[in-house]
């Protein structure tokens, strides 16, 4: 049920808004100071987006097509039920966090640092960010800040065994950080607040469980 995968993922992007505000908000609120003139530029923050979520799409390809050259497998391991197995879980775990239950999903960032400390001196080239190029640029390789979220995400990409399923799942995702960090970078305190309420993040965090819980339940 692909479509139970997407809405799942733009959940999980959208109401995990918090964490996103704690891991990108302050590069977005920089960002946003260093643009031209006086107030946050809409189409500055909507370029330095788009370049972060074109990273995270393209991520999102080659995990899913790393999920097809294990299908390969098949004929030895049943490489697909593994898989979509590991990714229900992951959607549980997710939901978790969502829920302010378990922070596991933290411990995934702690393992992308390594890659991280190769890819970040590359933004230094794209500061000051004072044109739409730049600032497109400086999101794509923002996009691969390490994120537990991204990383649980990725984990569901590679479950399909599909480039442009895993794609199309990543960008979902994404899609679903956007309105978050769009305010973020506008100083709009509302949407923040709103998906920081407990009750808010308990209902999230139940219903990706919920698809967690069907997905394993499919493979069993």
């Amino acid at each position: 049920m692909p479509e139970l995968s997407l809405i799942s993922a733009l959940i999980v992007g959208l109401l995990g808004g918090g964490h996103c505000v704690g891991m990108c908000g302050g590069i977005v609120s920089a960002v946003s100071l260093a643009l031209p003139g006086q107030r946050p530029r809409v189409d500055f923050l909507l370029a330095y987006n788009a370049g972060r979520i074109a990273s995270y799409t393209a991520a999102g390809a080659l995990a899913g097509a790393i999920g097809a050259s294990g299908f390969f497998m098949q004929h030895v391991l049943p490489v697909e039920q593994l898989l979509y197995a590991l990714a229900s879980v992951m959607l549980v775990v997710l939901g978790l966090y969502l829920a302010g239950l378990w922070q596991g999903v933290l411990v995934l960032e702690r393992l992308g640092s390594v890659l991280w400390k190769h890819i970040q001196p590359v933004s230094r080239h794209f500061l000051p960010m004072r044109s739409l190029p730049r600032a497109l640029a400086l999101g794509a390789v923002m996009g691969w800040l390490p994120c537990g979220l991204v990383y649980s995400v990725l984990v569901a990409a590679l479950a399909t065994g599909s480039v442009a399923q895993g794609a199309l799942l990543m960008l979902a995702f994404g899609l679903g950080t956007l309105p978050t960090l769009m305010a973020m970078g506008l100083a709009a305190a509302r949407l923040k607040n709103f998906l920081q309420h407990i009750w808010v993040r308990r209902g999230a965090g139940l219903l990706v469980m919920a698809f967690g819980v069907l997905g394993l339940w499919r493979v069993m």
